[in-house]
């Protein structure tokens, strides 16, 4: 089963946090990654961020990256959201 783990963070405190589960396998890696963080993002009534080249390597290095005030569109009240892949 493929989770992914979205943390926001503010003044380095885990403010919120939740794990997002998928199922089902017949998606591809980055469609799961994706439709988690549309999860994680409606879960925390987000906007959905923008995905960088700098978020782009870090994910396929660590398995995790970090979005800051720059990566969405409206205002947020938290420092970043961070994601993880926690199991494949």
């Amino acid at each position: 089963m493929f989770r992914m783990w979205g943390k926001l963070w503010k003044d380095n405190r885990l403010v919120r946090d939740t794990v997002i589960c998928q199922p089902d396998y017949s998606l591809s890696r980055t469609q799961m990654v994706l439709q988690s963080l549309d999860e994680i993002c409606y879960e925390f009534d987000l906007g959905k961020p923008i995905w960088l080249d700098a978020n782009i390597t870090d994910f396929q290095r660590h398995d995790k990256t970090r979005f800051g005030a720059d990566h969405f569109i409206e205002q947020i009240d938290f420092d970043y959201l961070e994601i993880q892949v926690i199991e494949e």
